[in-house]
């Protein structure tokens, strides 16, 4: 990186001292009328891992770049009425208050943002918001493993498998190491597209099985054998169960108690200003 930068140093240096108009500007390398653009405005990270060839290639199209953009801003000033350079002054003022101002309120947001929602304030919320949640993709709550054909408990995996109770969990569990996949937690609601793409033969057909409550389903295939049981399904246009759509409830709480806070930081803030005489108010 060290003998990069003094190679840019260097072509730069040699650059500088090609232009017929001699700059009054020691490290400048090319002029537009009277802006000079100078070595500090060039990043040396640009040039990382560029041969001398390309990196003059890359020097002279970043010289070509801030050449034109500053013609066109010279041209602009020269060319464009004084009414529409006002405006163009103004809205470029409001920009810089807009950035400032929402960059000051998000940092007061975020240091008094309370992020704590409680249960009840979430059944609250979905219960005012039910119109919201109905469902777009098909829903199931499902428990399944792929082991190989080749398994000498296969028997046993299957028995414990469907019966499920604590000891069958625990023990699934711990020797499911031996498993090519598994997905154990059946009380997660899950999207069934997500299901069907991580079960092979779920994609050859067999699809619509998954969509049937308290169903046991056994398939083979080159990798395997399948097993799953769905414990149970909502389908497109049921309403949403609320574990499935707490993350969007949050940020649905969290949002309007933002805007509430912002709201009583700006009131805070023009109080405290009257207060202080830093603000008043002419008759």
């Amino acid at each position: 990186m060290r003998s990069s930068y003094f190679l840019i140093i260097l072509i730069l240096t040699v650059f500088s001292c090609d232009w017929t108009i001699k700059s009054t500007h020691q490290d400048a390398i090319a002029r537009v009328n009277s802006t000079f653009l100078t070595k500090d405005k060039i990043d040396a990270g640009l040039f990382d891992g560029l041969s001398v060839q390309d990196s003059l290639i890359q020097i002279q199209n970043i010289i070509n770049d801030w050449a034109t953009q500053q013609l066109l801003q010279d041209g602009a000033l020269l060319n464009l009425e004084a009414q529409k350079q006002k405006e163009f002054e103004t809205l470029v003022k409001d920009y810089k208050t807009d950035l400032l101002t929402s960059a000051y309120l998000e940092a007061m947001t975020k240091q008094n943002l309370d992020t704590i929602i409680s249960n009840q304030e979430l059944e609250l919320a979905y219960k005012q918001n039910k119109e919201l949640f109905y469902l777009k993709e098909d829903l199931i709550k499902l428990r399944y493993i792929n082991h190989n054909l080749s398994m000498s408990n296969s028997n046993e995996i299957k028995r414990r498998f469907k019966r499920y109770n604590a000891e069958d969990r625990a023990i699934l569990d711990t020797i499911s190491l031996q498993f090519n996949s598994f997905f154990l937690n059946d009380s997660v609601w899950i999207n069934s597209n997500q299901v069907i793409s991580k079960i092979g033969p779920l994609q050859k057909g067999f699809n619509k099985v998954l969509l049937k409550k308290q169903n046991f389903i056994q398939l083979k295939d080159s990798l395997g054998l399948y097993l799953m049981q769905v414990k149970d399904v909502l389908e497109i246009g049921q309403q949403a169960p609320l574990a499935y759509v707490t993350p969007t409830l949050k940020q649905i709480i969290i949002n309007k108690r933002k805007l509430k806070l912002v709201n009583q930081l700006k009131s805070e803030i023009v109080n405290d200003a009257l207060r202080n005489k830093k603000f008043e108010i002419y008759e």
